[in-house]
This record gives C-alpha cells, sequence and structure tokens, in this order.
C-alpha cells in the first residue's frame, strides 16, 4: 500500500505562472535544487508533455543523483500529473500537483504516493517537497 504526503503552499502569483515554474527548464533550475538542498545541478532536461520525461541530474556531496520521472497528466494552469524517482533504484512515486486560483494568488497542493518500499522515508520526503515548494514560493512571488 503506497503512502500518501500532501503539502500545499499558497503563492503571491497567478496559477499560470505556478504551473509554468514546473515545466520551463530555466526556472527549474533556479528553484527545485539549490535553493533547498545546495545541490550542483549537472543538467536538467524537460519534455513537457503527455507521456514525456525529465531528468534532474545533481551532484550532492560528491554523489551523482539523476531524478526522474514521466508525464501523466498536464493540464494548464491547473494540475501536473508525473512520476517521480531515481534512475536505477526502484518503483517511483506518483506526484499530483492540483492548483488553484485564491484571492490575488494561486493555492497548490502537492500530493505523493509513494511506494510501499520507500514507506521508511515518508517524514524526510514531505521536508524535502515542503522545502521545494517554498522555494517556488520564494522564486516567483
Amino acid at each position: 500500500m503506497s503512502t500518501e504526503i500532501r503539502v500545499s503552499h499558497a503563492f503571491a502569483a497567478a496559477p499560470e505562472l505556478v504551473y509554468d515554474a514546473w515545466l520551463d527548464r530555466e526556472q527549474v533550475g533556479r528553484w527545485m535544487f539549490g535553493l533547498t538542498m545546495q545541490d550542483e545541478i549537472l543538467h536538467i532536461e524537460i519534455d513537457a508533455r503527455v507521456g514525456g520525461r525529465f531528468s534532474f541530474l545533481v551532484r550532492r556531496n560528491g554523489q551523482e543523483i539523476d531524478h526522474v520521472g514521466e508525464y501523466l497528466e498536464l493540464d494548464r494552469p491547473r494540475r501536473i500529473v508525473f512520476t517521480w524517482g531515481i534512475a536505477g533504484m526502484g518503483n517511483p512515486s506518483r506526484v499530483a500537483i492540483d492548483i488553484a486560483a485564491s484571492g490575488a494568488g494561486a493555492e497548490a497542493t502537492l500530493t505523493a504516493m509513494i511506494p510501499p518500499e520507500w514507506a521508511d522515508y515518508a517524514d524526510r520526503t514531505r521536508i524535502g517537497w515542503s522545502k521545494i515548494v517554498a522555494a517556488l514560493a520564494t522564486t516567483i512571488s
């Protein structure tokens, strides 16, 4: 049985800006890893279409880690669904980002379904996604 992790955040930006920031290579490079984990970004590849894939290769503590996934749903500016995993390491998680207008900005809720073999990492994963979403808010607000 998968473990569900949910993170919500308010943004002082339009839903379209929040949505686009997840799919634009240059924007992802500004907030996804550098602000949150001090990783060295080696490459970012994004094929932003249903069935398209992404690869975010970083160096962390001298080790190369390739975060990879496939886009399953893209409904601008409301919803993005993708798989998320580390290349060569077990089953990926399924991540959904739901974005709604809220006042003068947007509210985004990220829901990650973690496979059973990663359940022990649920708290660490929640903290990681929380930092990433907060870095996005700082970058686009």
